[in-house]
C-alpha cells in the first residue's frame, strides 16, 4: 500500500514494508516488517493540451527516510529495529542511524521530525531554494494526517496482513513494498 502527500516540490510517501536481507548485521538478522516513510522531490508534468487531461506526476529522488521496523519475531508494535537515514547519495541511503529518542518513542520522534521540517530538510542537506515557498509550512500542517497514515499502516503491518508474504518462511531475500 502506498500513500503520497505532494506539496509544491517536496512530498512524503509512506508504505508498508516487509524485508528479508541476509546482509544485515548481527542482531538484525531475520525478516523485518513495518512502515517506511520518505521525503522525496515531486515533479508535476505537463497536461499537454486540455486542462482536463490527467497530469503526469513524478515522485523523484529521496531526501530523507524513516524506517519504523520490527523483527517479525518480536512483540507486535515493538519497532525494535526503527532507524532513519538523514541523507541520501543519489538513490542510496547513507548510514542507518539509531538514536535513543527514536528507539524510546518512534512515533513521537517521527512526529517531532515532521513538525520541524526546516530541521529535517537541513539534516538532509536540502537547500532552501530546492523546495517550494510553502513546502515547509504544508509539510508541518500535514503532519497529523501523515502520522495517522503511519499509525494505520503500522497496525496493518503488525497484524501481518499486508507486510508479510504467505510463504515468508521460505524466503532468504525479499523486499515487498512500494518504497
Amino acid at each position: 500500500m502506498l500513500y503520497a502527500y505532494g506539496f509544491e516540490r517536496v512530498g512524503v510517501v509512506v508504505s508498508d514494508l516487509y524485508l528479508v536481507d541476509p546482509t544485515l548485521p548481527a542482531g538484525r538478522e531475520g525478516p523485518e516488517r513495518g512502515v517506511r516513510l520518505e521525503i522525496r522531490m515531486f515533479e508535476p508534468g505537463d497536461a499537454e493540451g486540455s486542462l482536463y487531461r490527467a497530469f503526469p506526476i513524478t515522485v523523484g529522488r529521496p531526501l530523507w527516510r524513516a524506517d519504523l521496523l520490527e523483527s517479525v519475531f518480536s512483540v507486535p508494535g515493538s519497532l525494535d529495529r526503527a532507524h532513519y537515514h538523514p541523507r541520501f547519495n543519489g538513490w542510496g541511503p547513507v548510514d542507518d542511524v539509531f538514536t535513543v529518542e527514536l528507539t524510546a518513542a518512534p512515533l513521537a520522534w517521527l512526529e517531532a521530525k515532521l513538525t520541524n521540517p526546516e530541521d529535517l530538510l537541513g539534516e538532509a542537506g536540502v537547500a532552501a531554494h530546492e523546495v517550494g515557498p510553502d513546502d515547509v509550512a504544508d509539510l508541518r500542517d500535514s503532519a497529523p494526517g501523515i502520522m495517522a497514515t503511519v499509525r494505520n499502516l503500522l497496525d496493518i503491518a503488525s497484524k501481518g496482513t499486508r507486510a508479510r508474504p504467505p510463504d515468508w518462511q521460505q524466503l532468504d531475500r525479499a523486499r515487498l513494498s512500494w518504497l
